[in-house]
């Protein structure tokens, strides 16, 4: 909280993935998936994916959110989350899933011209995997509300 007050919540998060480590705190599913968005908003999704994927589970079934990024999950062409909604020129990585409805939150990057990805994101993107259409598309500012989207079209149906 100190660092949050001070307005270093690059710092925050850091210390808030490694005190998890240290004292092997288990977390659920969906604190994890949470703890992924405040890291991307706050440019620390790269720097702390690979501890935030070492935090113990939290052990009972957990039924919510799910982060399913992997270091060689392979990006989707932005035609194939959507009719037109994903930028086609975009590629697509499915980040966060509902455990209840199936619905994948993604995030969609350009490729810059020696072939990476562009390092933040471009947009959010909503959509069922394997149906042609996405249910919604966000701003490069809004992980946030794309994930309370995400929670509130899973309550829905």
């Amino acid at each position: 909280m100190d660092c949050w007050d001070i307005g270093e919540q690059e710092a925050g998060l850091d210390q808030l993935v490694a005190g998890l480590l240290k004292h092997q705190v288990p977390i659920s599913e969906t604190v994890r998936a949470e703890i992924a968005v405040a890291a991307e908003v706050w440019g620390m999704r790269t720097a702390l994916a690979p501890g935030l994927g070492r935090c113990l589970s939290g052990g009972q079934e957990d039924v919510g959110l799910r982060l399913i990024e992997h270091a060689d999950t392979v990006p989707l062409p932005g035609s194939s989350v959507g009719d037109g909604t994903a930028p086609a020129d975009l590629l697509v990585v499915p980040w966060i899933a509902c455990t209840r409805c199936g619905q994948v939150l993604a995030r969609a990057h350009g490729q810059e011209p020696w072939g990476d990805l562009s390092c933040l994101a471009r947009h959010y993107v909503l959509f069922f995997p394997g149906r042609n259409t996405s249910t919604g598309l966000f701003a490069p500012d809004s992980a946030w509300d794309a994930l309370a989207q995400l929670r509130m079209f899973c309550a829905q149906a």
